[in-house]
């Protein structure tokens, strides 16, 4: 990666305020995609400030991250419990989830397939320990005024 877009992905991830969708859209395509099976291990996650809808979702439920044990045994949304225990929310998410590697944009990269709903969550690569996510689907599902919920996964 350049250091014009490492510098961008930091800007962004630093960003305090609303952030602009189509910059998010262009950071993403400047970014390498990477294989479902890189993925394995568990992520903290973050939300990049948009104001889509699914920053609320997460922020109540308390998410913390995703973890991949194996291709078809993904946890989509790890949570945080009152006690600090982590658990996965299979209510929100409609069950689990499985990794694939699929065409988004017109690149293969890896995806997270939820199970129970028509939801992909695609990912590239920042660095070996740093993800940028992008969630994608039927538009009435995840779609906000036509833009999509982009966040971040960092490898714990």
């Amino acid at each position: 990666m350049s250091d014009d877009t490492m510098a961008r992905w930091e800007a962004l991830r630093a960003a305090p305020v609303p952030i602009d969708p189509d910059e998010l859209d262009a950071l993403w395509a400047d970014l390498e995609v990477v294989v479902a099976s890189a993925l394995v291990g568990s992520w903290h996650g973050f939300a990049f400030p948009t104001g889509h809808p699914v920053e609320r979702m997460l922020a109540r439920s308390r998410w913390h991250g995703k973890r991949f044990a194996a291709p078809h045994d993904a946890t989509p949304l790890v949570c945080q419990a009152d006690d600090g225990s982590l658990y996965s929310d299979t209510n929100a998410g409609k069950g689990e989830a499985s990794l694939w590697n699929v065409e988004f944009r017109g690149e293969v990269t890896a995806t997270m397939v939820y199970d129970g709903m028509p939801v992909l969550d695609h990912f590239k690569r920042v660095d070996d320990n740093t993800l940028m996510g992008v969630m994608n689907g039927k538009p009435d599902v995840v779609l906000a005024n036509g833009r999509h919920f982009y966040f971040g996964l960092e490898r714990e």
